[in-house]
């Protein structure tokens, strides 16, 4: 065994390479799992007793030599390569491209902090919701259209699990939780069980806000309604508001705005009314605000939501909704300067 290691090390003294291909082999030969010295310590178990301590101090010195002499000629190697890099260290770097912001991002911050200068705070939810934030808590009948498979996605296993099909959900859960005065915008994404196509898609964006306190009234919704109109749109901008019905408001509404692309004259994308729907509204239903814990005789609120695609839309006329999802770069690349 003794003489083995002294042969090893007179190998290991003469050891020479001329580029990183023969170092990494000798490393191989010598230091691998299966190299002269990792087999010189399996046969270690077979010498006498005697002999251990003496064989092994001479393993251990074989061992540290070989690794000293592979970093030596490693070092070697990196030493000749830094002096002849013709690298010009004095040049500047190359410039980084920056990314761009994607426009559905570039809008939903836009209308955050036009809410947000109104008072309003961000308030998130989960995307997967029970039935009770979704649906009961705001108003919704055990026999209403959006609790159809047609429109909403359940999870087949526990069918009172759903993912949630508007934002709304995120107003009850807050509601429930927090004493008025109480004034939120809930961005995120929802999901509804729809074909995909130009017009619609299977997920989307909404921000919905909620303003609940004592004595608001539809005065105060539609003066944030058109102030947000005309920040988003433009100073010139008009709004109307339409008699709708959602079971969650009492009275109800529909938004349009004035064509932001014809001014209001009329053209294809308005159908020629002059007139763009952008969003929902309407007073706080009493019933909701008794489901969700808050005295329906002292307070009153109102909300509201929209679709971000849709404002975008508005804003940059993409005509086909899947080109918000497919990441084509091409298209992205068209908002670099948006913000």
């Amino acid at each position: 065994m003794i003489a083995k290691i002294n042969n090893l090390l007179e190998e290991i003294d003469t050891l020479k390479a001329s580029n990183a291909e023969e170092l990494e082999a000798l490393r191989i030969k010598y230091l691998s799992k299966k190299g002269a010295i990792n087999d010189l310590m399996a046969d270690f178990r077979n010498v006498a007793a005697d002999q251990k301590k003496e064989v092994g101090m001479r393993l251990n010195d074989l061992k540290t030599k070989a690794q000293d002499k592979i970093n030596s000629l490693k070092e070697q190697f990196a030493s000749q390569d830094n002096t002849t890099c013709d690298l010009d260290l004095t040049r500047s770097a190359y410039p980084v491209k920056l990314g761009t912001r994607h426009p559905l991002t570039i809008v939903k911050n836009e209308i955050i902090d036009i809410f947000s200068r109104l008072g309003f705070s961000i308030a998130e939810g989960p995307e997967i919701e029970d039935d009770w934030h979704v649906f009961s808590a705001l108003n919704f009948a055990p026999e209403h259209p959006a609790r159809d498979m047609q429109d909403t996605f359940f999870i087949e296993a526990n069918p009172d699990v759903v993912l949630r099909t508007h934002t709304s959900s995120v107003q009850s859960r807050v509601m429930e939780t927090a004493k008025p005065p109480i004034r939120i915008i809930c961005p995120g994404r929802v999901y509804r069980n729809e074909a995909i196509s130009y017009r619609a898609h299977c997920f989307f964006h909404q921000v919905e806000a909620l303003y609940i306190d004592k004595d608001v009234s539809f005065t105060d919704l539609k003066q944030v309604l058109l102030l947000f109109a005309k920040e988003m749109f433009g100073a010139e901008t008009k709004i109307r508001l339409r008699p709708s019905y959602f079971p969650f408001t009492e009275p109800s509404a529909e938004m349009d705005i004035s064509c932001n692309i014809c001014g209001g004259k009329g053209c294809p994308f308005c159908k020629h009314t002059g007139w763009v729907e952008i969003l929902g509204c309407g007073m706080v239903d009493p019933n909701v605000l008794e489901l969700n814990g808050i005295d329906s005789k002292v307070y009153s609120g109102y909300a509201l939501g929209m679709g971000i695609e849709r404002i975008t839309n508005l804003k940059y006329q993409v005509k086909d909704l899947r080109m918000f999802s497919e990441n084509d770069m091409r298209f992205l690349k068209e908002f670099e300067a948006a913000y």
